[in-house]
């Protein structure tokens, strides 16, 4: 886990995936849009709500990848006196905002499927079968290229999880055009509509929790303070105690921590705290820390 190499190459590595990250959002968002104009037409023509549920949910998926475009634009502003973090955390933000508008659709595509339901209306099952289909290529082709994007990236999630959800669309959308055509039984259209509703929205759920974790300063996931206080205690023989330890997450990548350490008797102040600092770069990978020694109290 723990990386030797400095904090400038470090951050240039963050940069150049940052940039791929930035790239692979445009071309899938520059996709899903183009695509989203050609499924609306397929939508009204054939008369299918899963269609158009899908072609909603495209638009949606088009906006998320336009706003996680532009938070990876923004995130690249370097810090400024208002803002001395800099601009990762928009990305954060674009994260739960794209959470929100997953859970959004969802309501729309229950009320249109309930209203479905009461009032069916025809549907034409060969346009809607062709235009699905093509709808999962473009979908399977975006995921492909956000796939690449880095992993722990919650804005890369995000815009994932929308084209995850469209993929499901599209299928929900092949299986009714497939069932409409054998049986002309057309209720399945919003019943299937309303199945990929629930997978969105328990995505959707889980995006906005994590991207609240983050803005609420959050601890990393599985990062244990009171193990490591102990593990520091252990290891150091430059300190004796370890406390106030705030570890929190700027972005899902990047952690910051803050604490307290105690100077063990007869130790150097400077040395302890390169100890410390160069202990937590290597063994817990965290990069960006502000360690405060304190002299031990003598009465």
């Amino acid at each position: 886990m723990g990386h030797d190499h400095s904090h400038s190459h470090g951050s240039h590595d963050h940069n150049h995936a940052h940039g791929a990250n930035e790239r692979r959002v445009f071309w899938a968002m520059i996709l899903t849009a183009s695509f989203m104009v050609a499924e609306v037409f397929g939508g009204i023509i054939s008369g299918s709500l899963a269609l158009l549920a899908d072609a909603a949910h495209m638009l949606t998926d088009a906006a998320a990848l336009g706003l996680a475009w532009g938070a990876f634009r923004i995130a690249r502003r370097p810090a400024d006196k208002r803002r001395s973090y800099g601009y990762d955390r928009f990305q954060v933000i674009a994260a739960f905002v794209n959470g929100l508008s997953l859970i959004v659709l969802v309501g729309w595509i229950f009320w249109e499927a309930f209203e479905r339901m009461l009032t069916p209306s025809p549907i034409l099952a060969g346009p809607m079968l062709a235009v699905a289909i093509t709808g999962l290529v473009v979908n399977i082709i975006a995921f492909f290229i956000l796939h690449g994007g880095a992993k722990d990236n919650l804005n890369i999630e995000g815009a994932l999880l929308h084209v995850i959800g469209d993929m499901l669309g599209s299928v929900a959308a092949i299986v009714a055009a497939i069932v409409i055509m054998q049986t002309g039984w057309t209720p399945i259209d919003p019943l299937l509509s309303v199945l990929v509703g629930l997978l969105i929205l328990k995505s959707g759920w889980h995006l906005i929790k994590k991207a609240i974790h983050i803005l609420m300063e959050g601890t990393p996931d599985a990062f244990d303070i009171e193990a490591m206080q102990e593990d520091l205690r252990e290891n150091i023989s430059t300190i004796s105690d370890v406390h106030h330890v705030h570890v929190w997450l700027l972005t899902s990548e990047k952690p910051l921590l803050t604490m307290h350490a105690t100077l063990a008797e007869g130790s150097d102040h400077s040395q302890a705290l390169n100890d410390v600092k160069a202990y937590l770069n290597k063994h817990y990978d965290l990069d960006h820390t502000t360690v405060q020694i304190e002299s031990e109290c003598i009465d």
